[in-house]
Parts: C-alpha cells; structure tokens; sequence
C-alpha cells in the first residue's frame, strides 16, 4: 500500500510537473506572438480600424523597420509551428493565423510595388550587365536594395508556406517584360508560310534583324533574367527556381528559336548560304551561354529546338552547295570573252568561293564527308586532305574543267592559252589574297601558279615564236632581209594582239617584260652583230621594240600604228 501510494504521488507529480512546463512554453509563444502582432501592425491596421498606412514599408527611409518587419513575420511563423506542436487548440492560433494572412497580403503587394516600380533597375539588360565584373563597381545602392528587398519578402513569403503566391506576382510581371522586351527589338514570330511568301531581299532584312535580336537576347535578356530570378529565389528549392525562370521565358525562347528550322525549310538557292551561314555560325557562338542559362529538365525544349535548328541548317548549307556545283555544271554559254579576258563564270564562282572560305570553322562542323578527290590529291597527297578542303578544291577544279572546255571556241590558239592565263591567275589571286588560302593551303597556290607561268610561256612561243626564227642563221639571205622578216612578223603579231587584255597588272607587266626580255636583247644583238644600218621601212629600231610591247594587253585597239614606222626616216 505504502509503495503503490508512493507511487501514485509520483506520477502526479509528474504530471503536473509536464503540464506546468506546458503552460510556460505556451505562454512564452503566445507573448512571442504578441510581441510580433505589436510590430506587424505598425504598418498594418486591423481589420476593424479605418487608419491606413500609405508609405511603402520597402523603402529607403524604411529600410530598419523593413527588415524588423520580417523577423516580426519569420518570428510569428515560427512561434506559430512550436505553438501548433504544443497546444494545436490554442486559441491563440487562429489569432496567429489571420495574422499571417494580413502580413502576407502586405508582402504581395510590396514585392508587386517593388518589381512594378523598379522596372528600370530590374530590366533583364541591365541586371546581365551589372552582373559583370566591369560593371559591378557602377551598380548603384539603390540597385542591390531594390533586389534585396525583393529576395528578403521572397524568402519570408516561402519560408512562410506561401511560396506560390509569390511565385506567381514574379511570374505574371517578369514574363511580361521578356515579352515586351522581344518586340522591342523587333522580333517578329513569323509563321513558315509568311517566311516562305516573302521576296528575298525581304526575308534578309528580317533575319538580319533577327540575328541582332537573338545575339542580345541570349547575352542580355535572358541571361538577365536568369542572374534575377536566381537571387530573388535563392533560398527556394533548384526545382522551384527552375520551374519559375522556365514558365518565365520558355515561350518566348522557343518562339525565337524556331526561326532558323523555318528557314531551313524555305526553297534553296546558292545566294541563300551565306545568310544561312550567319545563322549558324551565330547560334554555334552563343550556344555555351545557351546551354548555362537554359540548363534544366524544365528548360530542355530550348536545346532539343536548337540542336534540331542546327541539324536543319548543316543540311541546308550542303544541299546548297551541291546546287552551287550543279549551276557551274549547267553553265553553257558558248559568246567569248572579247581579248581572252576573265569570264564571268570564272568571277562568280571564285567571289562565291571566297565568301564560303570565312566560313571556314563553321563549314569544318557541317561539310564531314569528302568530295572525290582532286587529280592533284591524288597524285601528292593520298586524298588524305580535310572534307573542307576538299569540297572547295573540288569547286575550284569543277570550274576549271569548264574554263579549259570554254578555251576551245576560240578560233586563235594563242588567244585560248590567253584566256586560260587570265582566268587560272584570277582563281590564284582570289585564294592568295583571301581566307582560301589558308584552306587550300600555300602549297597549292604555288602548283597553281606554276600553271599560270607554263602557260604563259607557251602562250609566248606560239606568239612570238615564228617572230624569233626570222632571226635564227641563214647563209641564204642577207642580214637586212631577216631583220625586214623579223619586223613584218613582229607587226602581224603586235595587230594580232592589239585588242588582247591581261586585266590583271602584274601578270600584264611580268608577260611584257618576259617577252621583252626574249625579243629586244637578240634583235639588238644581231643588229650590232651585222653591223646593218636599217632606211625607210626595212625594219624597227631596237629601241623602239620596248614602246611598241608596252602598249600590249590593255584590251583597245587604238594603239599605235605599227605600220607608221615605215614611213620615217632612216635611224639606227
């Protein structure tokens, strides 16, 4: 009896010891409460009280009692778990509870205040640019407060259970701006049958528009954006911060990103690639910004639309140049190039070419299979050059082979190997002076060269060569009869050429000077060597040879009269 009564004195005491305990943390949250009620309502009034506080409670004036404001909240918050925990029928619960809900009400509207008000601080642009490390020490303080203010109501709001209020003012506001910050820069949603509707020079102009946008809304605006939503939500989950950031751009993002497989579905033509190139080479450029900002599960369409973009536009890059080859092939003029000037084939193909070898990097992504390879690959490199290299040596050699087909419809031989001079040294300019060199190699500019000097050496023997032979030893003529057969043919072949052209100046002067150099010196030599005055129209004067060259290849046949010479008088 004894011990059961010790016993249940015992238990009592417990009892009323855990019961006493109770009640003093009950109270100790329900003064903890109160305490937070006194601050809250210092800038919002009961229910039942007309009084209305009309200054922000986020503002630079306000900054201390902002902040009191939200440990009152985050206070109340918490004694509100610890009470629920303790005595869930308090009735001071559903004190707290309303409460809560007022300061919350209060929240949304100064986190919706603040992103309304401070647009200018918290446009996209700008916050991508202050986030640079250039800029960072012209952000001004209102800057940093204005996104402080709204990660601290953020982090209460959600801390708070009322994340998806706040998510969704952030949502509404922000994805308007990227919205209105699109047509700004002038994007355009075009459907595919718009595109396809438009003239070319139109359909340029807008994707020229389109690139500009592209460019800076990656680098700007939605990497703005990014930098934004994950500070204002730093505290939130990487799974709530994504969701909100996709819900924000992911429209607008894929809206721009269609454009280029749109494009791709256009009707194809050569003059088309370059534009198409840009369009590659822009979105290759900005994809590793790309792939930071547009990095998560919930973002993943973005990519998906991109790599689908590019697959598209590598496609349409080949399928243009395979039209480009086909042109040359179906080229079939047969008028000639008045004086064995540079057909216009050979400046088509070659400016199409130069244009195509500074996109060089971009073509080493798309042109993976080779052409056939070139005779000259064959026989000193094995076929073993790039893909690139290859489709433009093959271009290259394709126009050649119609260059020498067009060479045959001339009736002069000497003008067929001029006409090849002048168009093979207009291909090793265009690709000595430009990117092409660096694709096709030194190498081959010189074998290429090496032509142009084989043949204007056969073009010089054919032309000057029976000229030259007037002069050869003959013990059956005299000395004044050779040299008057070395000028009647000297004067035939300078007529014959007297409306030739050799465009380009320095091959023009290096031919000159070549023939000048087999002609004058022998002429001279066998004048001296005969010792042979020359009278009347006998013959030139050795001098004279140099003037009468120097006149040649300029394409008019208003040179001089070679045939003057033979009404002057007698000089040596």
């Amino acid at each position: 009896m004894v011990l059961f009564a010790l016993s249940t004195t015992s238990s009592s005491s417990s009892k009323l010891k855990q019961h006493s305990h109770q009640s003093f943390s009950e109270s100790l949250m329900e003064h903890s409460i109160e305490d937070a009620e006194n601050i809250i309502h210092r800038w919002i009034s009961p229910p039942s009280s007309s009084s209305c506080c009309v200054s922000s409670l986020f503002s630079s004036a306000n900054r201390e009692e902002a902040k009191r404001f939200i440990n009152a909240v985050n206070t109340l918050h918490s004694g509100m778990m610890r009470l629920i925990s303790i005595n869930p029928t308090s009735t001071k619960l559903i004190q707290a509870e309303n409460l809560m809900r007022l300061s919350m009400n209060h929240l949304s509207k100064e986190f919706y205040r603040i992103l309304k008000s401070n647009r200018r601080y918290l446009d996209p642009e700008s916050v991508s640019i202050r986030s640079s490390s250039s800029s960072s020490s012209r952000t001004s303080d209102s800057d940093s407060k204005t996104m402080d203010d709204l990660k601290m109501i953020a982090d209460c709001m959600t801390s708070s259970g009322y994340s998806q209020e706040c998510f969704k003012i952030y949502k509404r506001i922000r994805k308007s701006i990227i919205i209105e910050a699109l047509n700004q820069f002038g994007f355009e949603n075009l459907t595919l049958s718009q595109i396809q509707r438009l003239e070319w020079e139109v359909m340029e102009k807008k994707i020229r528009k389109w690139l500009r946008t592209i460019t800076r809304a990656v680098n700007t605006l939605f990497y703005g954006e990014r930098i934004l939503s994950d500070h204002v939500f730093s505290s939130s989950s990487s799974s709530i911060r994504e969701s909100s950031f996709s819900e924000i751009t992911l429209q607008s993002a894929l809206a721009l990103f269609t454009l280029p497989e749109k494009m791709a579905k256009c009707k194809k033509s050569p003059e088309k690639i370059f534009l198409t190139l840009d369009v590659y080479q822009t979105i290759t450029e900005l994809l590793p910004k790309i792939e930071e900002i547009f990095s998560s599960d919930s973002t993943s369409s973005v990519k998906s639309q991109i790599d689908l973009a590019l697959s598209n536009l590598k496609e349409c890059v080949v399928s243009m140049i395979d039209e480009f080859e086909s042109s040359i092939s179906k080229e079939s003029s047969k008028s000639l190039i008045s004086g064995g000037g540079i057909h216009q084939l050979t400046r088509y193909v070659m400016n199409f070419i130069v244009f195509l070898a500074d996109y060089s990097d971009s073509l080493s992504d798309i042109i993976v299979t080779k052409s056939l390879p070139s005779p000259e690959e064959v026989e000193n490199s094995g076929g073993d050059s790039d893909p690139v290299k290859s489709r433009i040596a093959w271009l290259i050699l394709f126009l050649l082979c119609k260059i020498d087909a067009k060479s045959r419809l001339y009736d002069d031989v000497a003008l067929s190997y001029l006409f090849l001079i002048n168009n093979l040294n207009y291909v090793v300019v265009k690709v000595r002076s430009s990117n092409l060199k660096m694709v096709l190699s030194e190498d081959w500019v010189e074998k290429h060269e090496a032509k142009v000097k084989k043949y204007a050496a056969k073009f010089e023997e054919i032309v000057w060569g029976e000229t030259m032979a007037s002069l050869s030893d003959d013990v059956t003529t005299t000395a004044e009869e050779r040299i008057k057969r070395f000028s009647d043919g000297f004067e035939v072949a300078y007529k014959r050429q007297t409306g030739w052209v050799v465009p380009d100046s320095k091959l023009r002067d290096e031919i000159k000077r070549s023939v000048g150099m087999m002609i004058i010196p022998r002429y001279s030599g066998f004048c001296e060597r005969n010792r042979v005055g020359i009278w009347g129209n006998v013959g030139f004067a050795p001098e004279d040879i140099g003037n009468y060259l120097s006149d040649l290849y300029f394409g008019s046949r208003v040179s001089g009269s070679v045939s003057s010479v033979h009404s002057s008088d007698s000089y040596v």
